[in-house]
């Protein structure tokens, strides 16, 4: 399918969704809310997709915000992009700001370009973060650093980003594509549904007790002796090869 405000490509199990909207800002229109929804869905039903990549057109920014009347589709579109059942990495290009942050938020990792600025905006012009940005954000980096990020409209540059784990590498604006491609070709080339049981076992467990987390990540370790791909990588592991994994 043809989209007209993201390109969607895919390559070697590896799904890359680039929002292509540069001269807005990569910001959020209604269009691109859709498209967005739509992919993400797209996603979860093709079992050839192991790993995905989220990044905006241009180097200078990744989301500037959102141009809705409705901002409930904000909140829609950072919903859908959190329900990917596989893992996401974020390439974050350029200034994430607003709903652009509350995009990056739910992606499982990011990677920044070394321009990249974060923040989020609402609380000057009378409002709050309303794509999950106040939930997300101290769950990552603390909740006295959100509160503080979130309550003065504090916009931090990608060094701070680091310093307080928002971001796990930051690099040189050519150097993040092909690094976060690179990371993507090493998670896309372990087992498929051990990436999907992880995402889903570190995700549920924030909201469980240690004691449900530890029979939560017991369960999904037990289903994964049904599966093929178990099978596959203990009979690799003995022939001293790689892995064929088949999502099965």
């Amino acid at each position: 399918m043809s989209y007209s405000a993201i390109i969607y490509t895919t390559k070697d199990n590896v799904a890359s969704i680039t929002i292509n909207r540069p001269e807005a800002g990569n910001s959020i229109s209604l269009e691109l809310a859709q498209e967005l929804e739509e992919v993400c869905h797209q996603i979860n039903q093709d079992d050839d997709i192991y790993v995905v990549i989220l990044t905006g057109a241009g180097d200078k920014a990744f989301c500037k915000g959102g141009e809705m009347e409705k901002p409930g589709a904000v909140y829609k579109v950072a919903a859908a992009i959190a329900a990917i059942e596989k893992p996401v990495i974020a390439a974050v290009n350029g200034d994430a700001l607003g709903p652009g942050l509350e995009l990056a938020l739910s992606c499982d990792i990011r990677l920044a370009s070394d321009r990249a600025k974060f923040g989020f905006p609402e609380v000057a012009e009378g409002f709050i973060p309303a794509g999950g940005g106040t939930q997300r954000l101290p769950r990552i980096v603390g909740r006295g650093k959100a509160l503080e990020m979130i309550l003065t409209a504090e916009i931090i540059n990608a060094k701070e980003a680091f310093e307080i784990g928002l971001v796990s590498k930051i690099l040189p604006p050519k150097e993040l594509m092909p690094e976060a491609e690179a990371l993507a070709k090493t998670i896309a080339a372990k087992g498929p549904i051990a990436l999907r049981f992880i995402k889903e076992a570190v995700n549920k467990g924030l909201d469980l007790t240690l004691e449900q987390g530890l029979r939560f990540e017991a369960d999904l370790y037990f289903l994964l002796h049904t599966t093929e791909d178990r099978t596959e990588g203990i009979k690799a592991f003995l022939e001293k090869r790689t892995p064929k994994f088949k999502g099965k």
